[in-house]
């Protein structure tokens, strides 16, 4: 069993040797952190740990006991969303959508660290982060705009 608090909630789910992607999209039900490589290459599965980006193909579920854990689905909600999901919107920074629960919830854990990042901030946050559909600008555009009304 592994006890850790998951998008502001306790949860005790039974782990064994899995990973923290296998028991967020499996026994948790979560479809927002997605598997892509399987190898840290694409980001497509990163989740907050303790407020950093985190990959969860690779993380083993037992490492994350009494940590906090935070999906995209924890940034917000259809009725409330995160000045960043909102932004997305605005600029239509997503296309297919598979890479933007990692590429969210990394530009919140920037955000977070940084309220002003200037576009070299905001690219090396998210360098670790594939997008083949090309929304590189639209997503840098996004990011500023978040910061903006958080700032505000």
């Amino acid at each position: 069993m592994v006890a850790f608090t998951l998008n502001g909630a306790a949860v005790d789910v039974a782990a064994g040797d899995a990973t923290l992607l296998h028991l967020l999209r499996g026994d948790l039900g979560l479809s927002g952190p997605r598997f892509g490589c399987g190898q840290e290459q694409c980001g497509a599965c990163v989740v907050l740990v303790d407020g950093a980006p985190a990959y969860a193909c690779t993380l083993a579920a037992a490492a994350v006991a009494g940590r906090r854990v935070t999906t995209v689905e924890g940034l917000g909600s259809p009725e409330a969303p995160h000045a960043l999901q909102r932004a997305f919107l605005a600029e239509q920074a997503g296309q297919c959508g598979f890479c933007l629960s990692g590429i969210l919830v990394a530009s919140a854990a920037l955000l977070a660290r940084d309220p002003d990042p200037d576009d070299g901030a905001i690219r090396e946050a998210l360098a670790p982060h594939l997008c083949r559909c090309g929304s590189h600008n639209r997503i840098l555009r996004a990011v500023r705009r978040a910061a903006a009304e958080l700032r505000a």
